[in-house]
């Protein structure tokens, strides 16, 4: 299990960084504009530190005009550790130390203020809260032998920086976004009415997960990975009273599937969006096919390039989208203030940049782009914003995320052409992927 979570952990932070990182520059309104961090001071009264003992942080990027009273909070991802070991390794990164982070960041897709980028949400307060306790802003508890000491207080991480933002005008919104991706996605699912309960009853405070519909997959060898990785990291970090009580009621006596969004979702009342992959990168590697459920590599050329997948693969693989078609299919039914943009690109997180954003070629459903379905759905423009693509292989909005070979890449970069498309920074990130699960 050790090799499992550092893989969750590692892995989980390779597709936000490294996707990033080999993708185009996007900027936030003026070219190269970076918003600062702001550590929250008095946090270490309330006990919120980061694993290492340090001050949690979040970068404001101010509102203006119309959007001055309105606000959207995204939560950072980066994955989860569930044991000492794994924490203590993480505690010694940017992933649960501020000691590490950069300290700036350039905001964009939902976060630009860039009108042609962002029309709906360009002009609000923007807020980018980092990510360093490990389990999703929910833990509460610590632990020390002598040698280490690591503090698992996301729970009051969160509720520091909010603290710290009601006076700066968040106690005054109007209209208000808490959203997230990655594991950020998923504690959307776990604080959206929290958030709620700290804003004017008058308010419109809505919720969005982006890519943190993490699923109680049952892998490739009959187990749930995912579950028992959970599990362990609600008990490890102290997370179960923190939890939805009416769902670990629900639940009992196994409250930890209550970190699932899948159970928890019917019970969120602020109205909620879920935009996720069917075929989720970080899933399809971690939840359908973990490095546990295939320690002879037979998925390997499949998980570098989906072309290679043989039909039994290819038939998990609809498996998995049918299993979270069915997880999300009461939400899409009986839901009057929800919606969702539900595609099949093979990606992670599709809010944080312009490219898949919205953009000429962003990946769209019924010729509606990710930012205008949320767009819709927030305002209340037309009829109820819901989407789901149809099955792999029939999007063709995808970018080509996966090439047909992985020499497609390798020749590209070999030619010095200069080719930035998306589609191969993504491979680059899958064969990083692979290097890491063969460790």
């Amino acid at each position: 299990m050790k090799t499992t979570t550092r893989l969750l952990d590692l892995t989980a932070a390779m597709v936000l960084v490294v996707y990033v990182s080999f993708s185009p520059p996007l900027v936030s309104g003026d070219p190269g504009r970076r918003v600062s961090m702001t550590l929250v001071r008095d946090a270490a009264a309330l006990g919120a530190f980061c694993l290492d003992g340090s001050l949690p942080a979040y970068h404001l990027d101010r509102g203006f005009g119309a959007g001055s009273n309105n606000w959207i909070l995204q939560f950072e991802g980066g994955g989860w550790c569930n044991d000492i070991a794994s924490c203590v390794d993480r505690a010694k990164t940017r992933r649960g130390s501020t000691r590490y982070m950069s300290k700036t960041v350039v905001f964009t897709g939902v976060l630009s203020n860039n009108a042609s980028q962002n029309p709906d949400f360009y002009n609000w307060n923007k807020v980018r809260l980092r990510y360093c306790d490990g389990a999703s802003f929910a833990g509460d508890s610590q632990f020390g032998n002598g040698t280490s000491l690591l503090y698992f207080r996301g729970q009051r991480i969160w509720n520091a920086i909010i603290l710290d933002l009601l006076p700066k005008g968040l106690a005054k919104a109007h209209k208000a976004l808490l959203t997230g991706c990655s594991a950020g996605g998923l504690s959307t699912f776990l604080h959206c009415d929290n958030f709620t309960s700290y804003l004017p009853k008058n308010a419109s405070v809505k919720c969005m997960s982006d890519a943190g519909f993490f699923l109680d997959a049952i892998d490739v060898a009959a187990n749930r990975t995912m579950r028992s990785f959970y599990s362990q990291l609600v008990s490890l970090q102290g997370i179960q009273k923190n939890l939805d009580p009416s769902c670990t009621h629900a639940f009992f006596p196994e409250p930890s599937l209550c970190f699932f969004p899948q159970y928890v979702l019917r019970f969120i009342k602020t109205p909620f969006f879920i935009l996720n992959s069917a075929y989720d990168v970080f899933q399809f590697h971690h939840g359908l096919v973990p490095p546990s459920a295939d320690q002879t590599g037979r998925w390997n050329r499949c998980k570098l390039n989906v072309t290679a997948c043989n039909p039994h693969q290819l038939d998990a693989l609809q498996g998995f989208r049918k299993d979270m078609l069915g997880a999300l299919m009461n939400f899409f039914r009986n839901s009057t203030r929800g919606g969702m943009f539900i595609n099949s690109c093979f990606d992670h997180c599709q809010s944080a940049l312009e490219e898949t954003w919205l953009s000429p070629t962003s990946p769209r459903i019924n010729n509606k782009t990710i930012a205008e379905t949320v767009g819709d759905w927030y305002f209340g423009r037309g009829e109820e914003a819901k989407e789901i693509g149809c099955p792999y292989p029939c999007d063709k909005t995808c970018h080509n995320l996966i090439p047909a070979s992985t020499s497609d890449f390798l020749a590209s970069n070999a030619s010095g052409s200069g080719h930035n498309s998306r589609g191969t920074h993504l491979t680059f990130l899958f064969l990083l992927l692979n290097f890491f699960s063969s460790l």
